[in-house]
């Protein structure tokens, strides 16, 4: 039995072509549909119940990354945990099945899955490369042992399209409440501690990537700031990110370089300035003025809990 668990909130017609992705994934196992959904003022709600969802409706206030997904989770029928968003429309009618088979195999040690994203209809070159520079065309499994390798890479994960064994899930507590965003990452992260590992499926792909502009860009890496500052743990586990930005701003010059997008390359160079300051802010989040730090985030409704 396989639970996919997705919440919601105005989903709108994107939402709708990712309901009909799924119901044509090729799936021998049965399954489950579960929308949790966060008091939508479209019609979000009677899309999903229209294509067999059970949808179980969520005050707005009481939204959580961790908290809300936890709940879908014990409340999920299925032995393996599918976990989307409303914008990320399955690629092929065999996706899905890619993305759970190793998680079907006996003795392995692979407890979470997460497939490739790639960039959706009319992605910016800076949203498509981005897609391209965290989502490659191998296929590859990490371990706790390889944290000296990848560094916070080895917990690298997205909820957008990633699937759980339950029973895994269920020994750490499913996932972690009040965080800002990052519940993904953070249950990889203690899971792999726990002796299991990760395997990115390549061949398991959803259209999903957002052409964000600067303002959203600051926010976006504030946020990323904020829960590497409160989750110390993640970053003296796995390794510091720096590396990683450094990785992503060559690679992102050389792309742009290749695509003769010399009217562009301004715009990637304050796009990294940008992220590096919110970053940065945001891991020093504590010594900003209160009231400044919500208008800093793209989470608004978390600085108020």
């Amino acid at each position: 039995m396989i639970s996919i668990i997705i919440p919601t909130l105005n989903g709108g017609e994107l939402f709708g072509e990712v309901l009909k992705s799924i119901v044509s994934q090729d799936l021998s196992e049965k399954y489950e549909l579960l929308v949790y959904d966060s008091s939508s003022t479209d019609d979000t709600a009677a899309r999903a119940e229209a294509f067999g969802a059970e949808v179980i409706r969520v005050r707005r206030e009481d939204f959580d990354h961790g908290g809300t997904r936890s709940m879908a989770a014990k409340k999920a029928a299925g032995d393996i945990l599918v976990f989307m968003t409303q914008d990320a429309v399955i690629s092929e009618p065999g996706a899905l099945s890619a993305l759970i088979a190793p998680l079907l195999k006996k003795d392995s040690p692979v407890d979470v899955t997460y497939g490739r994203q790639l960039p959706a209809q009319g992605a910016t070159l800076a949203a498509a490369h981005l897609r391209l520079f965290n989502y490659p065309e191998l296929t590859l499994q990490r371990s706790y042992e390889d944290r000296g390798k990848y560094g916070l890479k080895t917990v690298f994960v997205s909820n957008s399209f990633a699937a759980y064994k339950k029973a895994k899930l269920a020994a750490i507590g499913y996932f972690q409440n009040n965080l800002i965003f990052g519940e993904d990452t953070c249950a990889v992260g203690r899971l792999l501690l726990h002796g299991s590992a990760i395997l990115y499926v390549a061949e398991a792909t959803v259209y999903h990537s957002h052409n964000y502009t600067l303002l959203q860009e600051f926010k976006r890496h504030f946020d990323i700031g904020v829960l590497h500052s409160t989750e110390k743990w993640l970053l003296k586990e796995y390794g510091r990110a720096e590396g990683h930005g450094a990785s992503y701003v060559q690679s992102a010059l050389s792309c742009f370089l290749n695509n003769k997008a010399w009217s562009l390359l301004p715009d990637l160079i304050i796009r990294c300035g940008v992220k590096y300051l919110g970053y940065n802010l945001g891991r020093k989040y504590r010594y900003l003025p209160a009231l400044v730090r919500p208008q800093l985030s793209m989470h608004h409704a978390w600085w108020q809990k």
